[in-house]
C-alpha cells in the first residue's frame, strides 16, 4: 500500500515547489479595495475585481510586442514561463484591447524610469480572480504568496534585452 504521507516541501523550499495558498493571496490583494469583501463579490459574479493602484502594489503597462521580443514567442505557454523565470512575480494580460497589454505588479513606489507606462495611486486595474480563466484578462503569471511583486530591475533587465535584440534583428 502507498505511503499516504508522501514527500513535503520544507520550509526552506522554493515558493515555485510549493503550492500556492490561493485564499490568502486572493485576501492580499481584495485588501487593496477600499472594500475587501465587494472585491470578493466582483470576483464571485464577474470573475475580475477592479482594484486601485498604489495601495498594495502598482503595475507597469508592458505592450505584448516588447514582451514577445524580449521572450523570442509569442506563444502564451512560452511566454508565461519566461515571464516566471525572469520577473518571479506576478503579470496579468488585458485582452480587451487587441494590443494585449501586459501588466506587470510592483511594489508600490518602487523604482521605475523606463519608457512603458508605470500606473500606480489614481489608476485602477482590473484583476482576475486567482485560478480562475476570464475572457477579459488572465494571470499569464499568479502570485506565488502574498506580497509577491515583480522586481522593476529584472523588468528593466528584461526590456533592455528586448531592444539589443531588435537591433540585432534583420
Amino acid at each position: 500500500m502507498a505511503d499516504a504521507k508522501g514527500p513535503r516541501p520544507s520550509p526552506e523550499s522554493s515558493a515555485r515547489e510549493q503550492a500556492p495558498d490561493r485564499g490568502a493571496i486572493a485576501d492580499w490583494l481584495a485588501r487593496a479595495h477600499p472594500s475587501p469583501r465587494e472585491a470578493v463579490t466582483e470576483w464571485a459574479s464577474r470573475g475580475v475585481s477592479l482594484l486601485p493602484l498604489g495601495v498594495r502594489f502598482d503595475a507597469v503597462r508592458v505592450p505584448a510586442a516588447r514582451i514577445h521580443s524580449a521572450v523570442c514567442s509569442e506563444d502564451p505557454k512560452t511566454v508565461a514561463a519566461a515571464l516566471d523565470d525572469w520577473l518571479c512575480g506576478p503579470v496579468v494580460r488585458d485582452l480587451r484591447a487587441s494590443s494585449g497589454d501586459y501588466y506587470v505588479l510592483v511594489a508600490p513606489g518602487a523604482e521605475w524610469n523606463g519608457k512603458e507606462e508605470r500606473l500606480g495611486e489614481g489608476s485602477f486595474l482590473v484583476v482576475p480572480r486567482i485560478g480562475a480563466l476570464s475572457m477579459i484578462t488572465h494571470w499569464v503569471v499568479p502570485p506565488r504568496h502574498p506580497g509577491n511583486l515583480c522586481s522593476t530591475a529584472r523588468l528593466r533587465a528584461l526590456l533592455t534585452l528586448a531592444e539589443a535584440l531588435r537591433t540585432v534583428e534583420p
